[in-house]
């Protein structure tokens, strides 16, 4: 699939529900440990750098790209306000750019996560479209650069299906469920075990939950 158009879609979506909330919502944690709805948002806002951020991202480098980019998201978060943010993200929806070094399916897989990682918390539903749930699920599964999340690895030597979409991936004991719970789990969101049936499924709960 061209996922441009989803993107677009989902960067709308995203403002939507950021515009539903009640300023307290901001401050109030999102499913990534650390942040808060308010960093997450912000880091949406990213996606639109370009090499002249190259400076400052250097100023924000904190010894590794996740807690750069943490950092970053921070800074952002501070510098505005919910309403310039949300705006933000609708204002550049259209906007065929991403993040150096990274495809338009990373693009994707950001937004569609962290749509969850804001509605969740709050107890909002946040519809995630099934069809690119699969495309952004697959690309975590199979991608090599950039590095993917090691959450991923929970998902080895296992089959998992969706229920709601034809897809499948793997060998091994099975894990079925929606897409959408399947792409949460493999980037780490164990809030969506729950939703996944079959011996598959107890083994990732138990790799998800008891790391090495």
């Amino acid at each position: 699939m061209d996922p441009w158009p989803e993107i677009h879609r989902q960067r709308i979506a995203v403002a939507d529900l950021l515009d539903s909330l009640a300023r307290d919502d901001w401050d109030r944690p999102s499913l990534c440990a650390g942040w808060t709805i308010h960093d997450v948002a912000a880091h949406l806002t990213l996606q639109q750098m370009g090499l002249r951020d190259l400076p400052a991202l250097l100023r924000s480098w904190r010894g590794g790209i996740h807690p750069t980019i943490q950092e970053m998201a921070r800074r952002r978060a501070s510098a505005r306000t919910p309403r310039e943010l949300a705006a933000e993200i609708r204002d550049t929806a259209a906007r065929r750019r991403r993040n150096i070094g990274v495809t338009p399916l990373e693009t994707l897989i950001d937004l569609l996560v962290h749509g969850q990682d804001i509605a969740l918390p709050l107890g909002r539903v946040h519809p995630m479209p099934p069809e690119a749930a699969a495309v952004a699920t697959r690309r975590i599964l199979t991608m090599r650069f950039p590095p993917p999340d090691p959450a991923a690895r929970t998902a080895d030597g296992l089959r998992l299906t969706a229920t709601d979409v034809e897809w499948t991936h793997g060998d091994g004991p099975e894990a079925r469920g929606p897409i959408a719970a399947l792409l949460l789990v493999v980037t780490g969101r164990t809030i969506a075990l729950p939703q996944l049936t079959g011996p598959g499924a107890e083994l990732l709960t138990a790799r998800a939950t008891h790391p090495r």
